[in-house]
């Protein structure tokens, strides 16, 4: 890849063969009429080897042949298919993206095998099935396709051109690769990826301070000291949403007008996402500015949603879930404490007065509409969500406390040390001899005073 010398698109090149973690930046392009040609031809003819190469294995299961190779699969559906008549358009296509999607599909089935031999964690992964042509597609250049950021700023990609690009910020180190992105709504995005040392990032003046974090739905989130009132992007939205999809309803299927209206829906649809996704942005950094140490609660978002029935459109309005992992994220990568707390931990029953500590809030969901009580054994009055988060903040305090001691107590290799007792003896120091023994004289045990 070849970096500008006027424009500084990378902020420093990395030399270091370190691989550590990696983070992935977006930022808008704007192909031109014959380059978005050109991306729809590539986006079918990723999908179209896709679906030949699953139909070869598929078919190699079904007569009981071996599995083929990474090598011998990769022959078949591109190699030779662009040397008949059906498929000769794929050598249209730059041969990475036609590879990409290749290792794409062993990744799937990877994943698909370990999730049925019970070595992935997650939930269960079904085999690869065969992809149609719908609103999102993608496809991705390594560093094999040579593609490159010219002097000017824009991206250069094989048999695509060069696309302009609005940079939004610099990027860290060179990135790895791209993926060209088109969204429902027609937008399209270059998605980088690049390689970072696993370091904490110390960029941030952080307060030496910390803070509980109650997540619900009357108040987004219940810091120490202030609110986060919940924005309901969703809810503001629902209106025109409901009305675009009316529309959309009424409209002859495969017309212009259908596709028209299919892509008003997905501009809300994609306007609520990015509202959501600019506010957690925003909120998890000021956190991790303002607070050393953070104390959530490990929430179950999806049972949260059936339990609450008619609340279930509100949960996921919230994306609570997306909020706690990018706030983990983000401790780690800033050098903060991040610690979850049991999603069992009574927070919101507990008297957080410690004098008192019972078990005297609201319990049940017929109790989700008192937001105050007062503690019928200490009489004080609490605001249930900021009693929650006072008690969030004592448990994750002592569970900070106990991950700390675990760490200590770890030795080079990772294992557990025994603590030593005080006058334990240790195992390296020698046993204590009695001055008999020692002088050798006749009636010393020890091994030296004989014969």
């Amino acid at each position: 890849m070849s970096a500008s010398s006027d424009r500084a698109i990378f902020r420093h090149k990395t030399t270091s063969t370190v691989i550590g973690v990696k983070l992935r930046y977006n930022v808008r392009v704007y192909p031109s009429a014959s380059q978005r040609g050109n991306l729809a031809r590539a986006f079918g003819s990723a999908r179209v080897v896709w679906n030949d190469a699953l139909r070869v294995r598929r078919d190699a299961y079904a007569r009981g042949l071996p599995r083929l190779t990474a090598t011998k699969l990769s022959k078949q559906v591109v190699t030779e298919a662009k040397k008949t008549p059906e498929r000769a358009w794929l050598g249209e296509v730059s041969v990475v993206v036609l590879q990409q999607s290749l290792r794409d599909l062993e990744a799937a089935y990877s994943n698909f095998f370990a999730s049925k031999n019970g070595t992935r964690r997650g939930p269960a992964m079904g085999p690869p099935r065969m992809k149609k042509k719908t609103a999102r597609q993608a496809i991705r250049f390594t560093a094999n396709a040579r593609w490159s950021i010219t002097d000017g700023g824009k991206l250069r990609l094989p048999k695509i051109g060069d696309i302009q690009v609005r940079w939004s910020r610099e990027l860290p180190c060179e990135p790895s690769s791209v993926t060209i992105v088109k969204d429902p709504s027609g937008r399209y995005f270059a998605s980088f990826v690049i390689e970072v040392e696993d370091k904490p990032w110390l960029g941030l003046d952080v307060e030496e301070t910390d803070t509980g974090i109650d997540l619900g739905l009357s108040s987004y989130a219940v810091l120490r000291g202030r609110k986060i009132a919940s924005p309901k992007f969703f809810r503001r939205q629902e209106r025109k949403l409901r009305r675009a999809q009316r529309g959309l309803s009424r409209k002859q299927k495969g017309s212009n007008n259908r596709r028209k209206a299919r892509r008003a829906v997905a501009r809300i649809h994609a306007r609520i996402a990015d509202q959501r996704r600019d506010f957690i942005e925003k909120e998890t950094t000021r956190i991790v500015r303002e607070s050393q140490a953070v104390y959530v609660e490990d929430l179950n978002v999806k049972g949260m949603a059936t339990r609450r029935g008619r609340l279930g459109k509100s949960v996921h309005d919230q994306s609570l879930g997306i909020f706690v992992r990018t706030l983990k994220a983000k401790c780690k990568r800033y050098g903060r404490t991040f610690v979850a707390i049991d999603q069992w931990f009574p927070s919101t029953q507990l008297c957080c007065t410690p004098a008192c500590g019972r078990l005297t809030g609201p319990k049940g969901r017929e109790q989700l509409h008192i937001r105050a009580w007062t503690c019928t054994g200490c009489g004080t009055r609490h605001d249930r969500d900021e009693n929650a988060e006072v008690n969030i903040r004592a448990a994750g305090r002592k569970r900070a406390a106990e991950m700390r001691r675990e760490a200590e107590r770890q030795n080079a290799c990772g294992e557990h040390v025994r603590p030593r007792t005080p006058g334990q003896r240790s195992s390296k120091q020698e046993p204590t001899r009695s001055p008999t023994a020692a002088g050798g004289g006749a009636g010393g045990n020890h091994p030296r005073s004989r014969g």
